[in-house]
């Protein structure tokens, strides 16, 4: 592994939990929580839990990229489907138990105002102040859409952006990458947009909360590396009692497979110091992971982990860490829009709890 180099502002915003509002699910840890988040990690896997389900209109080849919130009892995951003729779409399933997830119906977000074209990696989450939830996705530039019940797909609005165009500092540093994979994050004061460029550069900007979902500017490389160690799918978020934030980056091994870095922060615009972020010892990888039922994939790509809450804080508890992600046959091969990504479910087995 290559030694990395980091960017870091010297401004830090504070740390605050953001309220929940009547009627949402929220499965916060207990506020004596005082875990911190271990060295290393060990997981265990189901089988695939989520895979495509083509129907008349749509020759869906893969279920990728997930968002999950809990929500009046049951588990919401929205995700990235490619087709046939290597379109891209957002799509939408629901069920109560995990169990009843590879039976669950599948809805495609083309059939809601967010319409048809090039939509791909979604992160839904509820924004307390406005009592409004958001689902961020790409479309070329970071857009998003708003609804009141992320339980009804068909309620979606129709996308408009968070920045209209990529940012300087994107297009003088993405070489031949691609602008991707959006993610947000807020604490008490503001709002912080992540995206990635495939070509080695974590970036970030930001806006007030008060300003949200306008204002993202000062765009930052607030990590960088090699392309291959710092390659996508973004997730920062607020570890639960311990007062610091956890970053996970997606990463591609010497042996071509996907596997996840870890780092942590005292705030979400501070310095990433490495947790577990080599192929020895990394936060999710083929060789952290065990497959009580067979090991089906070799690649432990684009996830979530599950929050603790449904809010803008994207908080979870270190004491019941699970990572909702795709993987595939180690045997698939050909165009990556027809790779047979499904959805799989880590569970973490050496809690420090």
């Amino acid at each position: 592994m290559r030694y990395s180099r980091w960017f870091a502002v010297l401004a830090a915003a504070m740390i605050a939990a953001g309220g929940m509002s009547a009627g949402y699910t929220d499965t916060a840890a207990s506020a004596d929580t005082t875990a911190e988040l271990p060295s290393s990690f060990q997981w265990t896997s189901t089988g695939p839990l989520i895979s495509p389900k083509p129907d008349a209109n749509h020759d869906a080849v893969s279920f990728k990229d997930p968002s999950v919130v809990r929500y009046d009892g049951e588990w919401l995951v929205y995700g990235t489907t490619a087709s046939e003729s290597g379109g891209w779409n957002l799509v939408y399933t629901h069920f109560s138990d995990w169990s009843q997830a590879s039976s669950a119906p599948h809805y495609y977000l083309d059939q809601s105002a967010i319409g048809s074209g090039y939509r791909a990696a979604p992160q839904v989450f509820y924004f307390e102040p406005q009592d409004k939830w958001y689902l961020v996705y790409q479309t070329g530039v970071p857009s998003y859409s708003t609804t009141d019940d992320p339980s009804d797909p068909s309620s979606w609005s129709e996308p408009r952006n968070l920045m209209d165009s990529m940012p300087d500092i994107v297009s003088d540093n993405i070489g031949d990458g691609h602008w991707v994979d959006f993610w947000v994050t807020c604490d008490s004061a503001m709002c912080y947009l992540f995206s990635s460029d495939d070509n080695g550069h974590l970036y970030r900007a930001e806006t007030t909360i008060g300003q949200f979902p306008y204002g993202f500017g000062d765009t930052e490389i607030a990590v960088w590396d090699t392309p291959e160690d710092l390659f996508e799918a973004s997730n920062v978020y607020k570890v639960a009692g311990t007062g610091k934030y956890l970053l996970l980056v997606e990463a591609i091994g010497s042996d071509g497979h996907r596997w996840f870095r870890s780092w942590t922060a005292d705030s979400i615009d501070g310095f990433w110091n490495r947790l577990a972020d080599t192929e020895r010892n990394p936060f999710a990888r083929s060789n952290n992971v065990t497959f009580p039922g067979g090991r089906w994939t070799a690649d432990i790509s684009h996830g979530e982990l599950i929050r603790s809450g449904v809010d803008q804080t994207m908080t979870i508890d270190p004491c019941r860490l699970q990572f909702l992600y795709q993987g595939k046959d180690p045997n698939a091969g050909g165009e990556y829009s027809q790779l047979p990504y499904e959805l799989g479910l880590l569970t973490q087995t050496n809690s420090s709890c």
